[in-house]
């Protein structure tokens, strides 16, 4: 029995997707082999590699001008690849603190070179976003990195920051495809795959094609985007499997009617559920009303002693993982793009008697 998967990662995927993949997983297209058994170099699983970058393309709006790239390493790996593609050594590099994965990227970028914190929510304890005012770069800046949503403290600006002539660079790992956005606010955008793309072990990274020049000695060639675009994202033996997935999950974005329409959906399942959480008398959302994840939801109960037993009887009712991260407590329901409305209805119900049972 398929539950409602609460996950924030990897989390749930379209049935439809599944359905497809789990039709075509012993013969691919009547060539007698499933499509992780096919070459990557294979003109099969080139035409496979083409439709997805450009579904990826369409739904996007990407510019032409903008290099897209399939690789491996997860999003983490991004942290490292970020600074060495994209600045020479020494040069500043100015990052946003907004919660545990921002800094890590700033963790990892200050290997390489010297990181200014340019704003910071820390004061609120990650539960407000810093203010919509120009930030003070220093001099020189290779680039700004920002994480626009916060995937464990369920954190997510409402606004994409302002930086001028210096490359904005965003880690979209839970935001990506789940609305439109404009391509062009952005010098480089990355994301690995398992929220709303397709499965772990893909990465997807989208960046300006003037951005691919900087180059240094250090720098291993299957971390480097112009030497990944000049191969086609196929250095090296890519992740077939979640690219022909992801490819499957582009189609389903497409025939739900894109981005739009996705987007929507999205906000509207977000707002069901701050409403109830807001009106309900027993459970708290923590996170400033402006900076509230349409995708990570965080809450907490009236009696927090009682966080073990709510996610014990949700997930006998069939809503898994509601459990929230381990460095944060609480709750967390994560609503990515393949979570129908009937899912946050059901978690709503459940947790309107769970609240009745025992506040």
């Amino acid at each position: 029995m398929r539950v409602f998967n609460f996950a924030a990662g990897p989390a749930m995927l379209p049935s439809p997707v599944l359905d497809q993949a789990k039709r075509e997983l012993e013969d691919w297209q009547h060539l007698g082999m499933s499509v992780m058994e096919l070459s990557h170099r294979s003109k099969a699983f080139m035409a496979v590699a083409k439709a997805a970058e450009t579904d990826l393309r369409d739904l996007l709006k990407i510019p032409i001008n903008y290099k897209v790239l399939f690789l491996q390493g997860g999003a983490s790996l991004q942290f490292s690849a970020i600074p060495l593609n994209l600045a020479r050594a020494g040069a500043p590099l100015a990052y946003v603190n907004t919660g545990a994965w921002s800094q890590k990227a700033i963790k990892e970028a200050n290997r390489y070179n010297p990181v200014t914190v340019v704003a910071d929510s820390a004061s609120t304890n990650f539960l407000d976003v810093p203010p919509e005012a120009p930030w003070p770069l220093p001099l020189d800046t290779s680039y700004v990195h920002y994480t626009p949503n916060e995937t464990i403290g369920g954190l997510e600006f409402p606004y994409v920051p302002l930086t001028g002539d210096v490359p904005l660079v965003a880690d979209m790992s839970s935001t990506l495809l789940s609305r439109p956005i404009d391509v062009n606010r952005f010098g480089l955008i990355y994301a690995g795959a398992q929220k709303n793309i397709g499965p772990a072990g893909l990465t997807l990274v989208i960046v300006r094609e003037d951005l691919l020049a900087a180059t240094r000695p250090e720098l291993p060639a299957t971390m480097s985007y112009a030497a990944q675009s000049a191969e086609g994202s196929m250095l090296n033996t890519p992740p077939t499997f979640g690219w022909y997935l992801a490819g499957l999950v582009f189609q389903w974005l497409k025939s739900e009617g894109g981005l739009e329409v996705i987007g929507k959906r999205n906000n509207a399942k977000a707002q069901r559920l701050y409403e109830y959480i807001d009106g309900s008398g027993y459970y708290t959302a923590p996170v400033a009303k402006r900076g509230r994840s349409w995708m990570n939801v965080p809450f907490r109960l009236a009696d927090p002693s009682l966080e073990a037993t709510f996610a014990s009887e949700a997930a006998a009712a069939g809503l898994a993982n509601l459990e929230g991260h381990r460095s944060v407590g609480g709750m967390r329901a994560s609503i990515y793009n393949a979570m129908p409305i009937a899912g946050v209805d059901a978690l709503i119900e459940f947790m309107r008697d769970f609240a009745a049972r025992y506040g």
